[in-house]
């Protein structure tokens, strides 16, 4: 597994409150904070483009236990 991989697998687009599913066949992700839409998880746009990991990853708030 490269590098490139092991990192995007510490950053999952679905824990964080930023990310969104578009239901737009063509471009079904996105992420408000950065405001776009891709056929890609926005992570991995995020990484490929500047070979950082995403800065702006907030978790999202977990419901509360009975």
């Amino acid at each position: 597994m490269s590098d490139k991989n092991r990192e995007l697998q510490s950053v999952n687009c679905f824990d964080c409150r930023h990310f969104f599913i578009t239901h737009e066949p063509a471009l079904p992700y996105g992420c408000r904070a950065m405001g776009f839409k891709s056929r890609e998880l926005p992570c991995a746009v995020v990484l490929r483009s500047s070979d950082a990991l995403c800065l702006l990853l907030q978790p999202k708030d977990k419901p509360a236990k009975p």
